[in-house]
């Protein structure tokens, strides 16, 4: 405790030292170890929420980065300055420094093996950074290095050796609890469990980071990782344990966690989660409910837009208001009418020329079979539809871009030709003879078209 109040107070002293004329002199007067020690504990601030110190950071790493290039062989005999010059480079520092530096230094091999490490990682050739890194045990090493080491090392391995990047983003945590180092290894973490599958290690990491990191300024990517992540895992992760989880951050992040929640699951047609997540949102917290939110109003809606109670649907979707919305949300919306205007449209009357004549009399079973049946020899499958249209020039040449105004979508989607890619092109584009079905055909394609045409979450 009094090392690190010691520490803050030569935090203070070299800030206010920043804009004066001896302050360069005070700076080349401190060891790398000691500036190191200070930009960490000021980006432990950080991670807990403490916003107003990242100006201080780029202050410190701007003078740690000075001392590091000015440090001589001399200054690394003694390996806290080597062990600093590391942790800088980990932390963010400029890798022309750490390769300049490690250039002068006569330190140990396994010390020059992590320096080689941590320089390919930093100039974005993780393949060498692996092999450099691989025979090293970061549990082996002082805590202030390993804990680093083992984050570096985990989010190398993140996509190739999942399993093992989880345990070494746990020694991570371990080596350097309730610091930014424990903050990323948390974070990463989500986004690894999500492509895992794992949904129990993705609902404890969650669950840890929000009750330490909520206010971290990076707490947005862990956002981003935790939506995406209730989506994929939405069988494996309960509604109940999701409000637990969601129930420790506060009223407005709530909300718009539920939102961006209910929004991709509307679009990726998981209409129970989306239904329960846009309640979430409209129900706020402590009586504060956001029924006048319009993006709430609209994702709940967008989950019962096919349902029996469209009417209503409809007279939802006319009462928002398009100017609170985001130029997607907006586009959504349009599309969104337009379904729910294709579903209550009436019927079109079949052509004349499609009215089956009345037989005079009814057909032998073997004509009945051979009416009923296509060319497999098997009978049709009442409602089948492929899974997504291919919208084609009609001269044949390449696909055109899908459609971005919901007007385009709807015309393209009456337009397209659902065949499989085997069969041959028909001279025209095939609706089912019921006008129902063939109403309800144009609805499910317009459907299809709102992944296309709206992918991002919104801001």
């Amino acid at each position: 405790m009094r090392r690190a109040a010691a520490t803050s107070r030569l935090i203070g002293l070299l800030l206010l030292a920043g804009g004066h004329p001896s302050a360069g002199f005070a700076q080349d007067a401190l060891q790398p170890y000691q500036l190191v020690r200070s930009l960490q504990l000021i980006q432990d601030r950080i991670a807990t929420g403490d916003h107003a110190a990242l100006p201080m950071q780029a202050k410190l790493l701007e003078m740690a980065d000075a001392r590091l290039r000015s440090a001589d062989a001399e200054d690394f005999k003694d390996a806290k300055n080597f062990r600093a010059l590391l942790v800088y480079g980990m932390s963010g520092g400029n890798p022309v420094t750490v390769e300049a530096a490690t250039s002068r230094a006569a330190t140990d091999p396994q010390s020059l093996a992590i320096a080689k490490g941590v320089i390919d990682y930093l100039n974005g050739r993780p393949g060498e950074a692996i092999e450099a890194l691989k025979p090293i045990d970061p549990m082996a090493l002082p805590p202030d290095l390993g804990a680093f080491l083992a984050l570096v090392k985990g989010s190398l391995l993140a996509g190739d050796q999942p399993a093992a990047a989880l345990g070494l983003l746990d020694e991570a945590r371990l080596l350097s609890p309730g610091t930014l180092v424990e903050e990323a290894a948390l974070r990463r973490s989500v986004g690894i469990a999500v492509a895992q599958g794992d949904a129990a290690r993705f609902a404890l990491a969650s669950t840890q980071y929000v009750e330490r990191y909520l206010y971290s300024p990076y707490a947005s990517q862990f956002a981003d990782s935790f939506v995406s992540g209730v989506i994929a895992l939405h069988m494996s992760i309960s509604q109940d344990k999701l409000g637990d989880i969601t129930s420790m951050m506060d009223p407005e992040r709530e909300k718009v966690i539920y939102l961006r929640i209910a929004r991709r699951a509307a679009i990726d047609g998981l209409n129970d989660l989306s239904a329960f997540a846009s309640a979430r949102a409209e129900q706020g917290r402590d009586g504060n409910t956001n029924h006048d939110d319009p993006r709430a109003l609209l994702y709940a809606s967008l989950s019962t837009v096919t349902s029996g109670t469209i009417e209503d649907v409809r007279a939802k979707l006319g009462k928002i208001d398009r100017s609170r919305l985001s130029d997607g949300d907006r586009a959504l919306l349009d599309a969104a009418q337009a379904i729910a205007g294709e579903v209550v449209a009436p019927p079109a009357a079949l052509p004349a020329e499609k009215l089956a004549p009345v037989a005079s009399e009814p057909p032998s079973p073997e004509i009945a079979t051979a009416q009923g049946a296509d060319a497999s020899g098997l009978p049709p499958v009442e409602g089948a539809i492929a899974e997504q249209p291919a919208v084609a020039k009609a001269s044949g040449g390449p696909a055109t871009k899908a459609p971005n105004t919901p007007a385009v979508a709807a015309a393209s989607a009456n337009a397209a030709t659902v065949m499989p890619a085997s069969a041959p092109a028909p001279t025209a584009s095939p609706e089912p003879a019921d006008p129902t079905d063939a109403a309800m055909t144009r609805t499910r394609r317009q459907l299809d078209l709102i992944d296309q045409m709206l992918g991002a979450a919104p801001k």
